[in-house]
């Protein structure tokens, strides 16, 4: 619970950038500090953006206002990301934002893998924050500019096959076949996918969040022995999912069954865009939670801190060996 006024005020300053860079690398901003404000690091939080801010963009300009009857063909449109995040502030401004939530969920559930998952990982970082905490203008507008990434990155994935069934999420994980070409952006790789082992189904609500969090769980521990594969990209096998689950208890019940399956095609995709050919040895840690956060605070790397974030949500040894794993990894943007 953020009572210091700084995660508005980072929020605030993050919303005049666009929610990517370079043409296609994602704004972490806001989930970074997130995370940063949740796990008692808000001292630091105006200083990391010091240092981030200077990587990003201006909004886009606007293009066309997007209406009720002229969204479908904007979705998916990467060019008129000013215009549906306008579209979005404009909703969340005039009903509520569990209202509109659940509206547009089932619409963008398909297009999950759009924008490598970062934008339904973004998502579940605004929501977490509006439903721990008081809804104020910066974390609304937070919300309406993470579900306007996600509608102009909207890209399902083709038809894919359905291998056999796996009894478990580590197991099914582990079946998820590689795609023959590991190189190029996500986009190339995804387009290799055939398919993906029977799993992530769930009879009911109850069921679909119980499993939910078993496929969490099991792609946070696998990043321990598999995340030299990619160290940066496996993070989203674990984050992707973990950000459905957040939004799960601000979305009417009957959506879970859909949202577990969708977050299953995320999670799977990405193993198999970057899982390395084999596993490779691990080191325990014996820091607590609040110290592998400090660590990855002080690295400084974004998706380290996301991951981090995840891996405290999972919470056990193993989760804390893939966080402190994720930090040897990655390169540190602040030197220690």
């Amino acid at each position: 619970m953020d009572t210091t006024g700084i995660l508005d005020e980072a929020l605030e300053r993050l919303h005049a950038a666009g929610p990517e860079r370079n043409g296609w690398l994602s704004n972490h901003g806001p989930m970074a500090v997130e995370a940063l404000v949740r796990h008692g690091q808000a001292p630091v939080v105006h200083r990391w953006l010091d240092h981030y801010r200077t990587k990003l963009e201006d909004m886009p300009p606007l293009n066309t206002p997007i209406t009720e009857a002229t969204w479908r063909e904007a979705l998916g449109a990467p060019a008129r990301i000013a215009d549906w995040a306008r579209y979005f502030e404009r909703e969340t401004s005039e009903r509520p934002w569990r209202e509109v939530l659940a509206r547009w969920w089932p619409r963008l559930l398909p297009g999950i893998a759009g924008g490598a998952t970062h934008p339904v990982i973004r998502t579940g970082h605004a929501v977490r924050t509006l439903l721990d905490g008081e809804e104020t203008a910066p974390r609304v507008v937070e919300l309406a500019h993470a579900l306007g990434y996600w509608a102009a990155r909207h890209q399902p994935l083709a038809d894919l096959a359905t291998f056999a069934p796996a009894p478990d999420a580590a197991t099914a994980l582990d079946a998820v076949r590689p795609v023959p070409l590991q190189e190029g952006g996500i986009r190339d790789r995804l387009d290799q996918l055939t398919g993906f082992p029977l799993w992530g189904l769930a009879p009911g609500p109850e069921e679909a969040r119980e499993r939910l969090t078993e496929l969490v769980a099991a792609a946070t521990h696998r990043y321990a022995t598999h995340g030299h594969g990619e160290p940066i990209m496996l993070v989203h096998a674990a984050t992707a999912p973990n950000a459905v689950l957040r939004t799960l208890p601000a979305l009417p019940r009957e959506l879970w069954a859909a949202s577990l399956a969708a977050a299953w095609t995320a999670s799977a995709a990405v193993t198999a865009a970057y899982a390395p050919d084999r596993p490779a040895p691990y080191k325990a840690t014996c820091l607590t939670a609040e110290e592998v956060f400090e660590q990855a605070a002080a690295h400084g790397d974004d998706h380290t801190i996301k991951f981090t974030d995840t891996a405290l949500d999972v919470g056990d040894r193993l989760a804390l060996a893939a966080a402190a794993r994720s930090i040897a990894l990655n390169p540190p943007v602040f030197q220690r």
